[in-house]
């Protein structure tokens, strides 16, 4: 008992101040936390903080909300909160005036509980008995502090451009948790450099098997995924191959979904074998509800819902039918109905797949493909694609296929983003309330505004919309 109370005080002080670290409420400003609340200094303490699913293991959602997977009814539109509700059709003024931004915030606590374990780690002197679990946690926070910062720059920041990465704007990067240091923009190159320095240093600390048992632990496969999600998103597909390939040659598990009761409300449960890192969207009550997506009213697109083979095992394990015409999200990865926004097998080799295609290698790049879609269909139906001659055909087709694969995981922002800026040319439309929205490629709408009570306390850039 003495344990949990310490603990439970530590995680109420980390609480606190990451409050008044983010801006949360004005008043905190003038603050100074009492001198009798207890600052960790123990490995078993920065487990506990790290351990806290319920805010190192949450995404973002704004950009799911804003991508093109799903249509909303409109008494489903109406009822949504503000910021979800203008994101819906690609508003301007994302908030009107609304602060506390969950999509902004829970990062940065993120951050913030990274920071203090590492600042924390730093006076601790790892001996024989205790270096393993020291170099575990240090990667540990490592790890989260890069997704935190990444999925922060798919939201928040620019699509990368290497011509222009060094002078455009990128995030905030906070690299300690003092609450008094000044918060100002790193350019995007900046912003990204940091990532991948976190994340080579976690690396080389994280242990090499998967935590199974504690998917939401990084380990070094986790972090080599991250890398390969990373480097695809800024358009580097050679080191993205070297992270897919590096994680697949040790560990190429994929779930066969023939195995799976199609009956079951969510087929698919949080321990499968494909899982290499366990995130996923906020539950209601974190301030993002994600309503659109978790409740009847939100409809699965039927050029997505289409675009599925008859033999094609997906859509029973992803979606239930409500109509002929008529799907809804089912349940995901993550075990629940909040979908799934972590790290697993069947992305990586999307990842390599799309890689080696662009290299201009049809022959891995289809060996990738077909795997993934033979544990996919009904036993027996499928055979590869035999008018694929090409690496360029190669190239749509898994494209087609990341997009009925990983619908609903956090990417297909992301995948917007990146491939409109080569010239894709993607555009989305939504119809609702009688009204026709469009969303142009590479608009400024792609990249959301920082909230406004960020905007006031730090005086920070916004973004242009």
């Amino acid at each position: 008992m003495k344990q949990f109370s310490f603990i439970q005080r530590t995680l109420s002080f980390i609480i606190f101040i990451a409050s008044m670290s983010l801006g949360c409420r004005k008043a905190f400003l003038g603050q100074s936390p009492s001198s009798n609340l207890l600052i960790p200094n123990s490995l078993t303490v920065f487990q506990e903080l790290l351990d806290n699913q319920q805010v190192m293991n949450i995404s973002p959602a704004l950009g799911e909300i804003s991508a093109d997977n799903y249509y909303l009814l409109y008494p489903t539109w109406l009822s949504l909160d503000t910021k979800e509700y203008n994101a819906y059709v690609w508003a301007p003024d994302l908030y009107q005036g609304q602060g506390l931004v969950s999509d902004w915030d829970i990062p940065y606590q993120q951050v913030f509980y990274a920071n203090t374990v590492l600042e924390g780690l730093a006076n601790i002197q790892p001996d024989s008995t205790n270096q393993a679990g020291w170099n575990m946690l240090k990667g540990w926070a490592l790890f989260s502090r890069a997704f935190a910062f990444y999925n922060i720059t798919q939201i928040f920041a620019k699509p990368y451009d290497s011509a222009t990465a060094a002078t455009d704007l990128g995030i905030p990067i906070r690299l300690n948790p003092d609450i008094n240091a000044k918060t100002t923009r790193a350019t995007l190159i900046a912003s990204y450099a940091q990532i991948f320095s976190d994340l080579n240093e976690a690396e080389k600390l994280l242990p090499a098997a998967i935590q199974v048992n504690n998917l939401n632990r990084p380990s070094k496969p986790a972090v080599q995924a991250l890398l390969a999600r990373i480097y695809l998103s800024v358009k580097d597909y050679t080191d993205a191959w070297k992270f897919a390939d590096s994680v697949l040659r040790n560990y190429p598990y994929l779930l066969d979904y023939n195995s799976l009761k199609l009956t079951d409300p969510i087929p698919i449960h949080n321990n499968m074998i494909e899982i290499l890192y366990q995130s996923n969207f906020p539950q209601p009550g974190n301030g993002n509800t994600l309503e659109g997506l978790i409740c009847g009213g939100c409809i699965i697109d039927t050029n997505l819902i289409a675009s599925y083979a008859p033999s094609d095992l997906r859509p029973s394990i992803y979606y239930f039918q409500e109509s002929a015409d008529t799907f809804i999200l089912k349940g995901s990865y993550a075990g629940s109905i909040f979908p799934f926004t972590g790290l697993a097998t069947d992305e990586l080799y999307l990842v390599r797949a799309e890689c080696s295609a662009r290299a201009g290698l049809l022959t891995p790049a289809l060996n990738d493909l077909d795997t993934l879609l033979s544990h996919r269909w009904k036993t027996g139906t499928f055979s590869p694609d035999s008018t694929i001659t090409s690496a360029p055909q190669a190239l749509d087709a898994i494209l087609a296929e990341r997009r009925k694969e990983l619908a609903f995981r956090g990417l297909r922002w992301s995948d917007l983003r990146r491939l409109n800026q080569e010239g894709w040319g993607i555009i989305l439309y939504r119809n609702i309330g009688g009204q026709r929205y469009m969303l142009s490629p590479n608009s400024d709408l792609y990249t959301m505004p920082i909230p406004p009570d960020v905007i006031q306390l730090s005086h920070i850039q916004q973004n242009p919309r």
